[in-house]
């Protein structure tokens, strides 16, 4: 059962008090709210109605089909599961389109690695639900010939909390010929360097 934003707010005020604070204070006075607010903003990937559209087009509509390997990278944020603690880094997708199938609109990767960051994560499971989001997008008739995401994170509750040391994760998934072509991935995966 969902509670009320106004006992949400409470509980950060009782939280406030247990680390020893008075969220009476004038600089506290007003965080409840944001807080309960900012969740609203950095957990946006419960919300079904703010699941991104995934654009595809048909591969060769425009005359050119297209079975080479595609690319695109950006960054990323999300927050662990076990610490609720934000953890955030950089990401690199590639794909190689079926000739019979449908292409990406590229744009739309990164609006999946966002939805599907704004939820309670661990690394390993956000590489995958990104990948399998975007198969599904682009249908089972004719599917990707492959695809594949590394994710490469750092993780504020190693940095700042427990052993307090600094370093990256790296997680990824891979689909279809990544799998199997040697090759192919390590040429994606050298472009993760």
């Amino acid at each position: 059962m969902k509670q009320s934003k106004e006992h949400i707010e409470q509980c950060i005020r009782d939280i406030l008090e247990y680390l020893g604070e008075d969220p009476n204070r004038p600089g506290l006075q007003g965080t409840p709210d944001r807080i309960v607010r900012m969740w609203g903003e950095i957990f946006r990937g419960y919300d079904p109605e703010k699941k991104p559209t995934i654009t595809t087009f048909p591969n060769g509509e425009d005359g050119i089909v297209f079975d080479n390997l595609v690319v695109d990278e950006g960054p990323f944020y999300s927050e662990c599961e076990h610490h609720m603690m934000p953890f955030h880094g950089k990401y690199w997708f590639g794909y190689i389109p079926n000739p019979k199938g449908r292409i990406l609109g590229i744009s739309k990767i990164g609006r999946v690695v966002d939805y599907c960051a704004a939820r309670l994560q661990l690394q390993e499971r956000l590489t995958r639900e990104v990948v399998e989001m975007l198969e599904e997008a682009l249908g089972t008739e004719y599917p990707p010939l492959g695809m594949a995401l590394v994710m490469k994170g750092t993780h504020l509750c190693k940095t700042m909390r427990g052993s307090r040391k600094e370093g990256t994760m790296t997680s990824y998934y891979m689909t279809g010929v990544f799998r199997t072509d040697k090759e192919l991935r390590e040429e994606f995966m050298n472009l993760t360097k």
